[in-house]
């Protein structure tokens, strides 16, 4: 199977109470929501954090698009409803436009062993 791998970031409001909410509200994420993710063709997601900057790491099935994911958490109202959550710890990454909450990042290098 081929797969597309994705690294992202995002800021978390710079407060602990964010840092401590975010990372707790991630510890039981609803299995809805869970299913979101996979239906949508991610095959693994890992989000790192230090300090208050996100990273996020996804492995994606071959057909993945992040069009494609957006119009299905549009018409999840799960989705939605912890992404409206989401917002309250989150902020905006400098540059971005407004709602724009994780950025893609480019790859500039790539060593294999």
């Amino acid at each position: 199977m081929k797969t597309q791998t994705f690294v992202l970031i995002c800021d978390l409001k710079d407060s602990e109470e964010a840092k401590i909410g975010y990372d707790a509200c991630h510890k039981a994420v609803a299995p809805e929501i869970i299913k979101s993710i996979r239906d949508a063709g991610v095959l693994q997601m890992t989000i790192y954090r230090w300090e208050n900057r996100l990273t996020m790491l996804m492995v994606t099935d071959e057909e993945f698009t992040f069009e494609k994911k957006a119009k299905m958490d549009l018409a999840n109202p799960a989705v939605q409803e912890w992404e409206k959550f989401l917002s309250n710890y989150q902020t905006n990454l400098p540059g971005t436009p407004e709602n724009w909450r994780w950025a893609p990042m480019t790859k500039v290098f790539d060593f294999h062993a």
